[in-house]
């Protein structure tokens, strides 16, 4: 007879094959390629405030943030730019609209990266020799970003609205101007605030052309709704292989779309996981507070940097087989806990210490994991 394991489940590494991109280099990070995807937010300080647009930087890379992009709708904001870029920890993209001189103004000023919207700049196409020599001759790559709110109206009027044909066509039509000068430093976004139809031209576009992709749901709303319509599309995305950086447009402070960017590549083991807490929605079966528990333990082991699971279950009906596999875990009842670590239980404790001990455990592991090399940062598996 045929042994059959019963110790912790293998977890699936990906879930496709990275799409083929050519590989672009925003300052100190890698854009597609073999390059692990990326994580972006914008700031939304006036770029002008110089303090304060170095101070939200600074806490979006603390947060995790990998490339800042800054608003670019003023001289003043472009006088900016050069302190801007030389001061940050992370590669700085100037976004430009409207004004071309601008582009230019973001070249000379060091920026590691230059964000144009060709439907609202004018005359943008008799720019684009300039542009592309200026921006080979500092080896600065241009994002393309169509956006379905500002469609170029010749588009609008030949597809009626913001289609995925449409939004590909304008970035693909963009693209063939700077190529016809030989820049092809380029990586490029078609965003629109319905998930269905930005998911639909992302597909479409990355069978058109071997460009990195920024992926965006653009004005996706208020935290809540804007994480769902996020998670939704950038999961379906990246889990066919799609995306080699990502932005999470929310209507809240820049660090929290930061947070939902990384849990996404978390979650798709594109990213290497830090602390998660595995834990049951409660239900008449749950003799602990749930809620609470999960809250407390969350709070106990802020900042944790190891990639960590914690498992907080409140019944013995599915907590016992949840807690042994993950790292760390307590299946509570009759006002006690089991507590398990790498799925054997160590000890039981009375419900008033199953918190304390929680931490105290984590605690062990996460320096035992730090003194054998493991410790948060890219994945080590292969996503290519």
């Amino acid at each position: 007879m045929t042994a059959i394991s019963l110790g912790m489940p293998d977890v699936p590494i990906k879930l496709a094959d990275r799409r083929h991109s050519r590989k672009i280099q925003v300052g100190s990070v890698a854009v597609g390629g073999d390059a692990p995807v990326s994580v972006q937010s914008m700031t939304t300080t006036v770029t002008a405030d110089i303090g304060a647009t170095l101070q939200q930087i600074a806490e979006l890379t603390a947060s995790g943030c990998q490339i800042v992009r800054v608003a670019c709708p003023t001289q003043d904001d472009a006088d900016a730019l050069a302190t801007i870029a030389k001061k940050s920890q992370i590669p700085v993209i100037a976004d430009i609209h409207f004004q071309p001189k601008y582009v230019f103004a973001a070249l000379d000023a060091g920026c590691a990266a230059v964000r144009v919207n060709p439907g609202n700049i004018k005359q943008f196409d008799d720019k684009v020799k300039e542009i592309a020599k200026a921006a080979a001759s500092v080896g600065t790559p241009i994002r393309i970003g169509v956006n379905a709110g500002s469609l170029d109206r010749r588009l609008m009027e030949k597809y009626g609205k913001a289609t995925p044909e449409a939004l590909v066509e304008s970035a693909l039509w963009e693209c063939s101007l700077f190529e016809e000068h030989g820049f092809r430093d380029i990586k490029i976004s078609v965003k629109h605030n319905d998930p269905v139809v930005m998911v639909n031209a992302y597909r479409l576009l990355a069978g058109k052309c071997d460009y990195p992709l920024h992926l965006g749901v653009t004005e996706a709303g208020p935290a809540f709704q804007g994480t769902i319509k996020s998670a939704v599309a950038f999961g379906a995305l990246l889990s066919e292989g799609i995306g080699d950086t990502i932005r999470v447009s929310l209507s809240a402070p820049p660090v929290e779309e930061i947070k939902v960017g990384l849990q996404i590549l978390e979650s798709l083991n594109l990213k290497q996981r830090r602390l998660e807490i595995v834990s049951c929605p409660s239900c008449g079966r749950a003799q602990v507070d749930v809620y609470k528990l999960a809250d407390q333990v969350s709070a106990g082991l802020e900042g944790m940097e190891v990639p960590l699971r914690v498992a907080v279950m409140g019944c013995v009906v599915n907590g016992p087989g949840e807690a042994r596999e993950a790292d760390l875990g307590v299946a509570s009842g009759n006002g006690k806990g089991q507590i398990f670590v790498k799925g054997e239980v160590i000890k039981t404790v009375p419900e008033s210490k199953i918190v304390e001990t929680l931490i105290e455990e984590a605690m062990k592991i996460a320096e035992q994991m730090e003194a054998d090399g493991i410790a948060s940062g890219e994945p080590q598996v292969n996503v290519s």
